[in-house]
């Protein structure tokens, strides 16, 4: 992805100010949550990883009898290594972006909402099935950089918007060429919810910067990461306890 984000100076003027170079902080919520993601599948292949969805997967009809935590448990277990790991790298990649261009509240915010919006979308349009893995949420933060590709055009360039509608095109394709097996609806529902959000909280006004965060937004940030640590610790002693 190509990205010029005009408000910083360039290395070389730093260097000239006797600033020194660029560092970037490390992801530390995506990092965070790539994390929980493979304990979580260290723990499926201990308990047997075919029967991960039905014991933590979002199972669409035992949600409805009341296991409401499914809808989050599913968005950390995966369906095989390949799931987890296109999933993963996908994460890594906008995560840190994410977390470069805004603050790390939002992604943990936009992660778990768009995670839930995308099961909530699932559950109305395929409530018998079962559906695993964090690809909602994961959809979700590309929601969220598309609207702020697109409100803050002036501080990223044409190739950088032009990059994440490809990789929105993608998905869709993606998805309708293996439909049997993949939750577009769970895609859609979470791409939705990260544009939405998006659409509510990077300001337009290009002297605003889109990196501060209120107290309770932080707040808020570190709430949504902690609910899913602990959709994480849920998951792991579901699987054990049936091992």
């Amino acid at each position: 992805m190509s990205l010029e984000y005009k408000d910083e100076m360039q290395p070389e003027q730093q260097a000239e100010d006797g600033l020194g170079e660029i560092r970037i902080p490390p992801p530390i919520y995506t990092i965070v949550i790539l994390l929980c993601m493979s304990v979580a599948m260290a723990a499926q292949i201990y308990s047997g990883l075919e029967e991960s969805g039905y014991v933590a997967g979002f199972a669409k009809p035992r949600f409805l009898s009341g296991e409401y935590w499914r809808i989050i448990t599913g968005a950390v277990v995966h369906g095989s290594f390949l799931h987890i790991f296109m999933n993963g790298y996908a994460l890594y990649s906008f995560g840190k972006l994410m977390e470069l261009l805004a603050n790390r509240a939002h992604l943990a915010i936009v992660f778990l909402l768009s995670a839930i919006g995308g099961g909530f979308l699932s559950l109305l349009f395929y409530p018998e099935g079962t559906s695993v893995g964090a690809s909602g949420g994961i959809v979700g933060l590309l929601g969220y950089l598309v609207v702020y590709a697109f409100r803050r055009r002036q501080f990223v360039s044409p190739e950088f918007r032009k990059s994440l509608l490809i990789n929105i095109g993608f998905i869709l394709v993606f998805g309708l060429v293996l439909y049997q097996i993949i939750d577009n609806y769970g895609h859609i529902g979470g791409l939705l919810t990260g544009i939405v959000y998006g659409l509510i909280q990077i300001p337009s006004n290009e002297y605003v910067n889109p990196r501060d965060a209120s107290g309770p937004t932080r707040i808020a940030g570190v709430a949504a990461l902690g609910v899913y640590v602990g959709a994480t610790v849920l998951t792991i002693y579901l699987l054990l306890s049936v091992r």
